[in-house]
């Protein structure tokens, strides 16, 4: 449905210039949310207004449903721009105008009839949950009723495409979860392409089915989630991944040693991967290599018949036991450190 077809795009500021995007290439299917992350600065906003030309790059192609963008006229260009909705950071409400009149802006601008308008905005507001607000103010809206007033006013021409820079940036954790629950809800129930950007894990965790990672203008990796988290040779993407610190239990910490002693027992942070299951990790310690343990902590998240994440075990063997369990972690590309001993 799209296709992002070697996009460049250079600005250049006084004397200075700065390559925001380097040939990057994107597919997105119809139907699909695919997210794009990567850290500030990398050129995900740049991209993603790239998609509806708000950004004009400086070579390359968008197809959208099978025409080319780049060699549009622009009314034509206008035309198709009312099919894309876009949401942002910062609402971009108008506080004039009532939650009802933000709503159906696109449709007044559209000269759409009175009538269709009433229609189409109740509706709305209704799939967005905000019926009971529909003559409210922004100014008396939390942030995440403000956001899906924004989304409301993004589906009011209909749109098969929907662009959403840091949509939830701006949220808390609970209201963050609200909206991108919102947003699956509007992917499955009217069939609605997304595309969305982000700087959080999390995000592309909750909502997404394809990701695309984006560092300094170039497109390191695409593929699905459990894809995404396999390859940990990328230094970036080991960093989305690996944002978590699994921090020690206060009371062990206190008594924790650097260095091996009689009577104590080594701390090992394990990192899984889609290869072993923790199931399958712990069993093997204790039923094959008959070595007792002690599961500190564990940190562990399931994407299909996958599981990804981190284990804090203590080994309670002896000290040739444990060493053998250390061997088995390697010899199994299973990364493991040994945090001290306790």
């Amino acid at each position: 449905m799209i296709e992002i077809k070697n996009i460049s795009k250079t600005f250049h500021q006084k004397k200075q210039t700065f390559k925001a995007l380097n040939n990057v290439s994107l597919a997105v299917e119809k139907g699909d949310i695919v997210g794009i992350i990567g850290f500030s600065g990398a050129g995900k906003s740049t991209l993603i207004r790239t998609v509806n030309l708000l950004e004009r790059p400086d070579q390359g192609q968008i197809i959208i449903n099978g025409k080319d963008f780049t060699l549009l006229s622009s009314k034509q260009l206008a035309d198709e721009r009312k099919k894309i909705g876009m949401i942002f950071q910062h609402f971009n409400l108008l506080s004039s105008r009532t939650v009802f009149d933000n709503v159906a802006l696109p449709l007044e601008l559209d000269h759409v009839g009175k009538e269709e308008i009433n229609r189409k905005v109740n509706e709305l507001l209704k799939i967005v949950g905000l019926e009971d607000k529909a003559h409210d103010y922004p100014k008396s809206l939390s942030g995440g009723q403000k956001q899906r007033v924004a989304i409301a006013r993004a589906l009011a021409n209909d749109p098969y495409l929907l662009l959403c820079d840091e949509a939830t940036s701006a949220l808390d954790p609970a209201t963050t979860q609200s909206i991108l629950q919102l947003l699956r809800d509007i992917n499955q129930r009217l069939g609605i392409t997304i595309l969305l950007i982000t700087h959080e894990m999390e995000v592309i965790k909750a909502v997404c089915n394809h990701v695309a990672v984006i560092d300094k203008g170039q497109l390191l990796a695409k593929g699905t989630l459990s894809e995404i988290i396999s390859d940990k040779e990328n230094p970036v993407i080991r960093q989305f991944i690996n944002s978590d610190i699994m921090t020690i239990p206060q009371e062990i910490n206190k008594k924790l040693q650097k260095e091996p002693q009689d009577g104590l027992f080594p701390l090992v942070e394990i990192e899984l991967n889609e290869n072993i299951s923790v199931e399958k990790l712990l069993s093997t310690l204790y039923d094959q290599y008959k070595i007792p343990y002690r599961l500190l902590k564990a940190d562990v998240e399931y994407m299909g018949n996958s599981n990804f994440g981190k284990l804090l075990l203590q080994l309670q063997g002896e000290a040739e036991e444990n060493q053998k369990a250390i061997y088995y972690f390697n010899q199994n590309k299973i990364q493991n450190t040994v945090k001290g001993y306790a």
